[in-house]
This record gives structure tokens, sequence and C-alpha cells, in this order.
């Protein structure tokens, strides 16, 4: 059962306020906690900023997060089964919370598998492709997902300002 994951990058960044924009400064650490998790490949999805990375560019990215997620899910290959979807700006995704949502569909099925911390569902989130042409604009959140527990480890984090210099 192939599994990619989907990382979206597209926004524009414009509550951070700093440059380089938050995609280019938190990615690595996103890509590195996915290349130590169990998905099979990665694809990052870019919208109004340039990676150092490749990816799959989304001239749709300010219709919302829909529009990234359906511009990395179309370019999946044909024997993908489900994707794995992940913010940028989620510096503190845990592989294992990856691992845990990722076993969970494989073990209990069903077509959207999310994570929560202390009760608060976030990233990562798990779609099968049964699912992916109803991902509305404002993205999977709005999607009907079986929640896994993931209260032991660290939330992903989901940052939206630059912290202050010197902090």
């Amino acid at each position: 059962m192939s599994v990619w994951a989907v990382v979206l990058a597209a926004g524009a960044s414009s509550r951070y306020g700093t440059e380089p924009p938050k995609q280019v400064e938190l990615l690595p650490r996103v890509l590195a906690a996915l290349r130590a998790s169990s998905v099979d490949e990665i694809v990052v999805v870019s919208g109004a900023h340039k990676l150092p990375v490749d990816s799959v560019p989304c001239p749709d990215w300010e219709r919302g997060p829909g529009a990234s997620l359906r511009c990395g899910l179309a370019a999946l290959p044909p024997d993908t089964e489900a994707a794995v979807v992940v913010l940028a700006d989620g510096p503190d995704l845990d592989p294992r919370a990856v691992d845990r949502v990722v076993e969970d569909w494989r073990a209990n099925g069903g077509d959207a598998v999310a994570a929560t911390y202390d009760g608060t569902r976030l990233h990562p989130v798990l779609l099968t492709r049964a699912l992916w042409d109803e991902v509305p604009d404002e993205g999977a959140k709005s999607l009907t997902a079986r929640l896994v527990p993931c209260d032991d480890l660290r939330p992903p984090g989901d940052v939206d300002v630059a912290s202050p210099a010197g902090s």
C-alpha cells in the first residue's frame, strides 16, 4: 500500500513577517521528519514563493489550502493509495505521529485519519484516494476523520508569527 506525504508550502506567509518566508526557513525540519517516517515518498506544493527543493507549483494556491492540497494529490502516481498531509510551517512534526496515523489506517481502514494532541485535531492527516476529489478549498480539516491520539508526542506546531530576535 503506497503512502506518500504531501507538504503544503504554497501560502504567502504574510503573517510571519520575515524573509525568507517561513516555508523556506522551516521546510527542512518538516522534510527531515518525513524522511524518518514510514511514508514512501514526499511531494512539496509551492505557490507564492520559490522553494529550495523540487516542488509541484500550484497556480490556484490563493484559493486556500484545499487548492494546494488538490495540486499535490494530482501529482501523486496512480498506485498511491493514501496521502499523509502535513504543513511546511509545522517544524515540530514528529515522525512517530506520521507512523501512528499510517499504522492506524493500515489496521483499521477508513478514508481519513488524523492525529490529535490533547484532544485537538492537527496534522498529520491521512486521506485515501476515495476522498481526494472531495477536498474543499478550506482544506482537509473540514473532512470527517477518525482521530488517533498522539498526546504523548509533541504537536507539529503552526508558525504564523516570527520569533523576536534573540528569543
